[in-house]
């Protein structure tokens, strides 16, 4: 893909607009190592909601949801959809008692829950499986996604656009905190909301599409893989509609168990 100097401008200024405001707010961040890394426990939640929300527009993101909805239609966005009600809630029941725990990251959490060896195999597993699995799976999907992106619109190598997209996260981040990050995070999600939005808007506008009607009318005449009806929940071989599962994990007593109630500290207001 050919860009003009137009199209340069625009990229540098969305970058310009989306890093400049952060940087005012190093000097808070450097103040201390909650300031750095939990922004003083003074987050105001609609910000801290903001940066969540936006950190799921990851690059991989728009195919992760177009396959789903190519292999099984609209109703297969439930399952990111069904996240909505672990994040509502995480607002607004669990971030008052993370708060009031004190701590700044969950291996804390599990030194502070459990007791003896159990809360130290506890924190070790998830310290290797998170930093060393997890992470790296997340950061390779998201990765390979920015460099096929970036192959595409720029012409670079995955070398290069690793480079550049390195670098900059990382000074970026080291020099600004969380406090820049939540900000980062606020600005581009309002950016990329408009540039989806107006993206959806002239998509269904176009003379091939035929507007919200048209497009319906096409989708309700096309199958996909299967004989898949885009516009209705798939249909299992038992004739029962299927649904995406969600599973909730609660710790519990039981006897002989490790498990020991958290101090409650003083509220925090």
């Amino acid at each position: 893909m050919h860009l003009h100097a137009i199209d340069w401008i625009i990229a540098l200024a969305s970058v310009a607009v989306c890093f400049a405001p952060a940087l005012f707010v190093s000097k808070r961040s450097g103040k201390s190592t909650a300031e750095f890394f939990a922004s003083g426990r003074s987050v105001p939640w609609w910000l801290a909601g903001l940066s969540m929300v936006a950190t799921t527009f990851s690059s991989d993101t728009p195919n992760l949801v177009a396959n789903f909805v190519r292999t099984q239609g609209v109703a297969g966005n439930w399952q990111w959809w069904a996240f909505t009600l672990t994040g509502v809630a995480t607002v607004f029941f669990y971030a008052r008692l993370w708060r009031r725990s004190g701590v700044l990251t969950d291996l804390e959490f599990y030194e502070l829950r459990y007791s003896g060896k159990a809360a130290s195999a506890v924190r070790g597993f998830r310290a290797l499986y998170l930093g060393l699995f997890f992470n790296c799976i997340i950061m390779a999907t998201v990765n390979l996604a920015a460099c096929k992106i970036a192959a595409v619109l720029f012409g670079f190598s995955r070398w290069e656009t690793l480079l550049a997209v390195g670098l900059l996260n990382v000074v970026f981040a080291a020099h600004s905190g969380l406090w820049g990050v939540l900000v980062i995070d606020m600005i581009q999600f309002f950016i990329k909301m408009a540039a989806v939005i107006a993206a959806a808007y002239f998509a269904v506008t176009l003379p091939q599409v035929g507007g919200m009607s048209g497009l319906v009318d096409k989708l309700s005449h096309v199958r996909g893989p299967g004989g898949l009806h885009y516009l209705k929940p798939s249909v299992a071989s038992s004739g029962s509609a299927s649904f995406s599962g969600v599973s909730t994990f609660v710790d519990s007593p039981s006897s002989g168990s490790t498990l020991r109630s958290v101090r409650r500290p003083s509220p925090v207001s």
